[in-house]
């Protein structure tokens, strides 16, 4: 059993340097331990599907850089092409080669990513492909779903109301309301509520943006039709369907989730996996669509890091290394992990939901199947807590919020999977004890 000791000086250490500058101590909240409790493990060094931390403490990897890594870490085809192309030049401001390799690889694999534009987050590529939803249809409503995360654009950091479908109320501070009153928000898996939306407001609608595997209530399916649904109701309208695949693009598949559930949007966005662990996004779609971005049209983006050759290289080198061989092989262990977490559950009597869609999965502490963000929010959050912290004594790193999704990637092995399913048991009979 991969057995971490149990100080952790150095982590406790850098965490109060870091909180005199950093918000939380931190760059991104959920890293800040703060829906679990103690003290952030700060990382020192990453290899395969192993983590560790500034004490040398080790754990076997399952947030895996929030799904961005899909051959684990510090995969050696991936390093040596960022080596090389740093060498070459860390940043051109101008037109290179490996744009287009990964452009053509990206719309080899994702045929209705016709044109693309490389950016540098997942934010920045749900944020562009908007506008451009935007400006094809001169409509100003967006609708999007409750619990799906689109990045911290303003219009997009909004959240349903009570009803079924409402106006989204902004969901941060600092983000005045009428910069997300053109927002609708609507149930996810729902689509009588997008009807209801489309009912009313179907003309002022440019587009729905989905996540099509939700990935930040949990790990959260679409229900059968629901996507399917979603293209025939925007084409009936005039809208545009945009799916979110910065998560699920290349993770569930060559194809993404598009090619997984047979739906063509009108743009998606992707990120996280084509960056192989660079920072990166990207949103495609028809070409004629995208011939409105500027310069060719008048919707304009630009980015002085758009396209820089190491992430360019990194995500060409990750692309080059998935298979069908490589999806079928994660798909089968995040099913061992899923099966061996339902039997430890049921053997600690405790209520536990799984989902999963190939490498991505969740377990919900709740006694009814997860379909929606307000099922999700049932699970039992306090019990999460000391789970993970009993995992991490256990060597194993999972997602520190309840409310996450796990990775697995090609560099786990069946020991791996094993390991954590042992102290998924040892560590819930723990937790469940101090219940």
């Amino acid at each position: 059993m991969n057995q971490p000791s149990k100080p952790i000086a150095r982590s406790e250490q850098l965490y109060q340097r870091a909180c005199r500058l950093l918000p939380a101590g931190v760059n991104s909240p959920v890293r800040a331990f703060r829906a679990v409790g103690g003290t952030p493990r700060f990382i020192a060094d990453a290899h395969g599907p192993f983590i560790t931390d500034a004490d040398g403490n080790r754990y076997i990897d399952y947030v895996c850089s929030w799904g961005a890594l899909i051959l684990g870490h510090s995969n050696d085809i991936v390093s040596d092409a960022v080596a090389a192309a740093a060498r070459r030049g860390a940043s051109y401001g101008a037109p290179h080669e490996g744009e287009v390799l990964l452009a053509e690889a990206v719309n080899a694999a994702m045929p209705g990513m016709e044109m693309l534009r490389f950016v540098n987050s997942g934010t920045e590529a749900t944020m562009s492909a908007i506008r451009l939803a935007r400006a094809a249809t001169g409509r100003a409503k967006i609708i999007k779903f409750d619990g799906c995360y689109h990045g911290h654009a303003d219009a997009l950091l909004a959240k349903a109301g009570s009803g079924l479908a409402t106006f989204g109320l902004p969901d941060s501070a600092g983000v005045p309301p009428e910069m997300t009153a053109h927002t609708l928000v609507a149930p996810y898996n729902d689509l009588a509520a997008v009807e209801q939306i489309m009912a009313q407001s179907g003309a002022e609608v440019a587009a729905v943006i989905v996540e099509p595997v939700a990935g930040n209530m949990g790990c959260v399916p679409p229900a059968d039709g629901f996507l399917q649904g979603l293209k025939r109701i925007t084409e009936q309208h005039g809208a545009l369907l945009i799916l979110d695949e910065v998560i699920t693009g290349f993770r569930v598949g060559r194809s993404g989730a598009s090619g997984l559930y047979g739906v063509k949007p009108d743009l998606t966005c992707i990120g996280k996996i084509i960056g192989g662990g660079l920072p990166v996004g990207a949103y495609g779609g028809r070409r004629e669509l995208m011939q409105l971005v500027a310069p060719l049209g008048p919707m304009y983006q630009a980015g002085t890091l758009s396209g820089n050759p190491v992430a360019m290289a990194a995500g060409l080198a990750v692309l080059q290394q998935l298979d069908g061989t490589a999806y079928e092989r994660i798909a089968r262990m995040a099913a061992d992990l899923e099966a061996g977490i339902q039997q430890a559950a049921a053997a600690a009597g405790v209520p536990a939901q799984t989902n999963r869609v190939g490498s991505m999965l969740s377990v919900f502490f709740t006694d009814r199947p997860v379909t929606d963000t307000a099922i999700a929010a049932e699970t039992d959050r306090k019990l999460y807590g000391r789970l993970f912290h009993a995992m991490l004594e256990r060597g194993v790193y999972t997602t520190p919020s309840a409310l996450e999704t796990w990775f697995v990637s090609t560099s786990h092995t069946d020991a791996e999977i094993e390991a954590t399913v042992q102290a998924f048991g040892e560590a819930l009979r723990e937790a469940a004890v101090t219940h």
